[in-house]
């Protein structure tokens, strides 16, 4: 049992603490009243106000509350998420999951700001709803296209459609909707990361060698034994 939990651990640890959080997150909204409900949403929402007076926090709490159809959401984080985890690993997956969010939060709002600065929109957007893990799914979804199994990339474009869609999560864009600028910034950080994790994954280039082994492979030659 032990070992089964060490395994699940290494290929699906970001994965199953992402849909474990935001489960016991959902469970415990459904059990506040209407009140406390909306009083936490407010609370955790990614708007301008809120980033600028707590960020961490509604920027991390934002990710586990879910934003339309609460049901339809751990489908939609376990099509995206365990396929990219097991595909990249539980660090790389979180970095670049974690880099859609919260850039994706930060240009989305930062967009707002400087409209409502600039009169382009009235000042009460700068307290606008924005909450759910939409950036963090669509993150992963571009690591299991590029990185994943056959399976999991059956599942991730099945996910992205759902969302496109389904949700419409790039409706509004020309417009410079919120969610849907967010959405197109997620989707370019984690393109962006895949050198990265390509690079983490995969090593040097083939054909290079570190110092250590060309100094290794000079020894080897000199003592007769072939490099």
């Amino acid at each position: 049992m032990r070992k089964l939990g060490l395994v699940i651990y290494r290929r699906y640890g970001t994965a199953s603490a992402f849909l474990g959080i935001f489960g016991a997150v959902t469970v415990a909204d459904v059990w506040l009243p209407a009140r406390d409900q909306s009083a936490v949403v407010a609370w955790a929402s990614t708007s301008v106000a809120n980033l600028e007076h707590h960020p961490v926090g509604c920027l991390l709490l934002s990710a586990f509350i879910a934003g339309g159809a609460v049901s339809a959401w751990p489908v939609l984080i376990a099509l995206a998420l365990f396929g990219a985890n097991r595909a990249v690993g539980n660090l790389r997956l979180a970095v670049v999951c974690l880099a859609g969010h919260v850039i994706g939060t930060l240009v989305s709002e930062g967009i707002v700001a400087y409209r409502v600065d600039a009169g382009l929109l009235p000042v009460s957007s700068r307290h606008l709803l924005d909450v759910g893990p939409s950036y963090v799914v669509v993150s992963a979804i571009v690591v299991a296209l590029a990185f994943g199994s056959w399976p999991a990339r059956v599942a991730a474009a099945a996910d992205l459609a759902v969302l496109v869609f389904g949700g419409h999560i790039f409706a509004g864009l020309t417009s410079l909707d919120v969610a849907a600028v967010g959405h197109v910034t997620a989707l370019a950080v984690a393109a962006v990361l895949l050198i990265w994790v390509r690079r983490a994954r995969y090593g040097r280039p083939h054909g290079t060698r570190g110092a250590g082994e060309l100094g290794r492979s000079a020894q080897e030659r000199r003592a007769g034994r072939p490099s």
